[in-house]
């Protein structure tokens, strides 16, 4: 009995056994005759997935390639800057309520509108900057990118940026954003090989982003829209002079006529950067003056503006690149620091209304004050209406907007 069974369970595994060659045996034949009835099966379709992922590995290496180009064109670090000067114009030209959406449209709008400037700046300095070590290396002087390519880019983004701003937002600030990229382009840029009052200029083009931004948020340009303006121009001289003084030969062999350049032992340059930074100390009381910030702001703005003032002081004494490199990092730390102050410390209408009443600058009167005139003829009652009017406290008599002298007279 046991024999019978294992002799059958022997049979059954040489049977499952034959059964599975032959199966792969089948399979193996009708392999090679499908590959060789049809020879170009494989090989085509290995071909097709060669150039499919070669296009796709060559369309990121384009895109990466490009990307960096148009990042560098528009010198995007100093293009977001000036998006944060004009977000936070943006934010004290709002009152009470942001308008964040407006406010996300006015950055981006002002973010197109300043890459489209600096690269059109590149477009005509591609001489210039390829003879200058630092700027060598640029897309343009490169040849990584051709020039009309560079033009065709700062074109289109710029009108769409000031396009952008002119349906998001209003017209005023889209003439802003419009007349900034056109002096900064076609002024401030020529005028570099020309005159070394381009500093100058090119100070009034880094003040305008913070109108920008108020015109965005209240569709109108005040006496209190300045602050930030101001300081932006002030900062703007003893940071390009400390620039300008560190990079003296680097100008030179790019044929830019630099303040610096003119100046051998450099104390012209470093007396007109203690100049400026003196030049911010009254903002900080300006700004509490004309209800745009607390009076904590006096105080912080005063302690800044010393910092940075010690150091242009201290490179004036002593003219060498060590003094105008802190002069130029303190430039650096002083703006940021003063628009986080001017935003942390910045009072809203209600803020205003309730302090200046407060203070009895607010003066009301019943809401319904009856006049009544006594007619012989036909015994008419004639009453008159007054609403609440307000009073609000006026600028200092010595208020000017001297640095800006294209925008109108503030109205008071």
């Amino acid at each position: 009995m046991m024999l019978r069974r294992s002799s059958i369970s022997s049979l059954c595994s040489q049977f499952l056994k034959s059964s599975y060659s032959h199966n792969l045996n089948y399979a193996r034949s009708s392999s090679s005759l499908s590959s060789s009835s049809n020879p170009h099966l494989i090989t085509s379709s290995a071909t097709a997935i060669h150039i499919s992922s070669k296009a796709n590995t060559d369309f990121a290496s384009l895109s990466r390639h490009y990307g960096r180009c148009y990042w560098e064109l528009s010198k995007a670090r100093l293009s977001m800057l000036v998006v944060a000067t004009s977000g936070t114009g943006f934010v004290l030209g709002s009152g009470s309520a942001v308008d964040f959406s407006a406010l996300s449209w006015t950055c981006l709008g002002t973010m197109m509108v300043a890459a489209s400037a600096n690269s059109l700046n590149q477009v005509f300095e591609i001489n210039n900057d390829a003879k200058m070590k630092r700027t060598s290396g640029r897309p343009l002087p490169s040849g990584r990118i051709t020039k009309p390519h560079a033009i065709g880019w700062a074109s289109s983004v710029g009108l769409a940026g000031t396009a952008l701003l002119a349906t998001q937002t209003n017209m005023l600030a889209a003439g802003l954003a419009a007349s900034n990229l056109v002096l900064y382009a076609f002024v401030y840029t020529p005028l570099k090989q020309i005159h070394h009052v381009n500093t100058w200029v090119g100070a009034v083009v880094g003040a305008i982003p913070p109108l920008l931004g108020w015109a965005a948020a209240s569709n109108d340009i005040s006496l209190n829209a300045m602050i930030l303006p101001a300081a932006l121009y002030f900062w703007q001289i003893p940071h390009f002079m400390a620039l300008a003084y560190m990079c003296r030969s680097d100008y030179a062999a790019g044929g830019f006529k630099m303040y610096s350049l003119a100046d051998a032992s450099g104390r012209r340059t470093a007396l007109v950067a203690l100049r400026n930074s003196i030049y911010l100390i009254p903002l900080g009381f300006l700004a509490y003056d004309w209800g745009v910030t607390s009076e904590w702001f006096c105080l912080e703005s005063t302690v800044l503006t010393l910092a940075i003032g010690a150091a242009a002081f201290s490179f004036y004494r002593d003219r060498t690149r060590e003094k105008a490199r802190r002069m130029f990092h303190a430039s650096l730390l002083y703006l940021p620091v003063f628009m986080t102050g001017l935003l942390i410390h910045r009072r809203s209408n209600s803020e205003q209304f309730l302090e200046d009443n407060a203070k009895g600058f607010v003066k009301s009167a019943p809401s319904r004050e009856a006049l009544e005139l006594d007619d012989n003829n036909d015994n008419q009652n004639i009453k008159a209406k007054r609403p609440y009017w307000t009073e609000s406290r006026p600028p200092v008599a010595y208020a000017s907007v001297a640095p800006f002298p294209f925008l109108p007279a503030p109205s008071y």
